[in-house]
C-alpha cells in the first residue's frame, strides 16, 4: 500500500528540510521518504505566499556584514563557554589544558580554544601525536563514541541505552567501564520532571469501560492503540499536543498540535493514525475520560471504521501508562525546561522529536532496546 501523509506532517517536513544542518536528503533519509517527494512539496507550498520558505539566495553587502557580525558574536558566546568550562584549567599545566581541548573537539574550533586557554595550536597537536596506552587509546575512541551517541539522543540517553548502542555498533567493552567512563567525563542523561494533565472528564457523554485494564504487552500491530493529550509552553501561549501510539511497538502512528483542546486535535490525530495504518478487526482503543475522547464525534469515527472504545478508569494516569510514559520521555528529552520563543518552533521540535528520532532511533528497554520501527519490521520478517 502507497503510504499516504497528511498535510501537517507534509508542512512540518517542508519546515525541517529549511532547518539549518538538514537539507532535502538529510531530511527525506530521517523521515522515510524519497527525495522527489520532498522536492514536490517544498516547491507546491512555496508557491503559496501565506507559507512561503525561501532560500538564502546571493547575499548582498548588508546581507553579508548581517552574517558577519552574526559569526563573531557566536565566536563570542563560544569563547565564553569555553572559559567558563575550562573554570579552573588556566591555572593548570599546559597538558591539562590541551586535555581539555582534546575532551571538547566536537563542540569548539581548536583554534579558539587554544587562543582562550593561552596555548599554541602547534603546542596542542604536538601533545596530540604523543601515543598514549593501548588502554587509553581504546578509552578515547569510547569515549567519543559515547559522546556521539549522547548528542544523538538529544543527551537523553542514561548509561543503559548507552551500553546497549554501543554493543549494536559492535563495541566490546562492560556497562561498569561505559558508567566509569560517563561519569569521568561527566556525561549525563537529562532528569525528569512533573506535568499537569489536560484531562477534561467532567461532561454528560458515555463513557466506555476500561476493556484494555493495563494489558499493555500486545502481540502484533493494529491490536492496540492507546491516545491522549498533552501542552507545551510557548512565549506565544500553549501548543497543545494530541498523539496515537501502537502499543505493539510503542510507534507514535497519530498525532496533532493544534492552539485549543476542541474536538478537531484528538479528531485529526486519530484520521492521520487511520491514514497512516491497515486496520485489522477487534482493534481496540484506549483513552482517559476526557470530554474530547468522549465526545460524538470521536466515537462515531470509531464506529465508522469498527474499532472498539476503551477508558481509564476516572483519575487513574496507569489505566494509560505507555502514552504517558512517551509524554514524561518527550518533555524530558525535547522540552527539557524550554519555553519555546513561538508555536512554530515548537511544532518544528516535536515533529522532529517524533518523526525523526522517538519512531525512528530512539532505544527502548521494553523492545530490547530497538526503535519503534525497528521493532516493527523485525516482526514483519520473523
Amino acid at each position: 500500500m502507497t503510504q499516504q501523509y497528511s498535510k501537517e506532517f507534509k508542512v512540518e517536513a517542508v519546515r525541517l528540510s529549511y532547518e539549518e544542518g538538514q537539507g532535502i536528503s538529510q531530511t527525506a533519509r530521517e523521515l522515510s521518504i524519497s527525495k522527489s517527494a520532498l522536492y514536490r512539496w517544498r516547491a507546491e507550498y512555496g508557491n503559496n505566499p501565506e507559507a512561503a520558505f525561501p532560500g538564502k539566495g546571493n547575499m548582498r553587502d548588508k546581507d553579508a556584514e548581517i552574517s558577519r557580525l552574526k559569526r563573531a558574536l557566536k565566536e563570542a558566546q563560544m569563547e565564553a563557554e569555553i572559559l567558563k568550562k575550562a573554570n579552573g584549567h588556566l591555572r593548570q599545566s599546559k597538558q591539562m589544558r590541551f586535555q581539555f581541548i582534546n575532551d571538547h573537539v566536537d563542540k569548539y574550533p581548536i583554534r579558539l580554544m587554544c587562543r582562550v586557554l593561552e596555548v599554541s595550536r602547534s603546542g596542542y597537536y604536538a601533545w596530540q601525536r604523543r601515543l598514549p596506552s593501548g588502554r587509553q587509546m581504546a578509552n578515547q575512541v569510547l569515549v567519543a563514541e559515547i559522546r556521539k551517541l549522547h548528542k544523538q539522543s538529544r543527551q537523553t540517553y542514561g548509561i543503559l541505552r548507552i551500553y546497549f548502542a554501543l554493543r549494536k555498533l559492535g563495541y566490546r567493552c562492560s556497562r561498569n567501564r561505559v558508567a566509569r567512563l560517563m561519569r569521568h567525563h561527566n556525561i549525563r542523561a537529562w532528569q525528569k520532571r512533573s506535568y499537569k494533565k489536560t484531562t477534561q472528564s467532567n461532561h454528560a457523554y458515555p463513557v466506555a469501560a476500561n476493556k484494555l485494564g493495563q494489558r499493555f504487552q500486545v502481540s502484533q500491530p493494529n491490536k492496540v492503540w492507546s491516545s491522549d493529550i498533552t501542552y507545551i509552553a510557548t512565549a506565544e501561549g500553549w501548543l497543545y499536543l494530541a498523539v496515537v501510539m501502537d502499543l505493539f511497538s510503542r510507534q507514535i502512528i497519530g498525532w496533532s498540535m493544534q492552539l485549543s483542546l476542541k474536538r478537531p486535535l484528538v479528531l485529526d490525530a486519530l484520521k492521520m493514525a487511520l491514514q497512516r495504518r491497515q486496520l485489522r478487526p477487534g482493534l481496540l482503543h484506549h483513552s482517559d475520560q476526557g470530554s474530547q475522547y468522549a465526545s460524538h464525534d470521536y466515537q462515531s469515527l470509531l464506529a465508522q471504521y469498527a474499532i472498539e472504545p476503551s477508558m481509564s478508569r476516572r483519575g487513574n494516569c496507569y489505566d494509560n501508562a505507555p502514552v504517558e510514559s512517551f509524554f514524561a520521555s518527550l518533555k524530558k528529552e525535547c522540552v527539557q525546561e524550554m519555553v519555546y520563543k513561538s508555536r512554530y518552533h515548537a511544532k518544528l521540535a516535536l515533529f522532529d522529536y517524533i518523526e525523526v528520532f522517538y519512531n525512528r532511533q530512539r532505544l527502548h528497554s521494553s523492545l530490547g532496546y530497538r526503535s519503534p520501527i525497528e521493532f516493527e519490521q523485525l516482526a514483519t520478517f520473523s
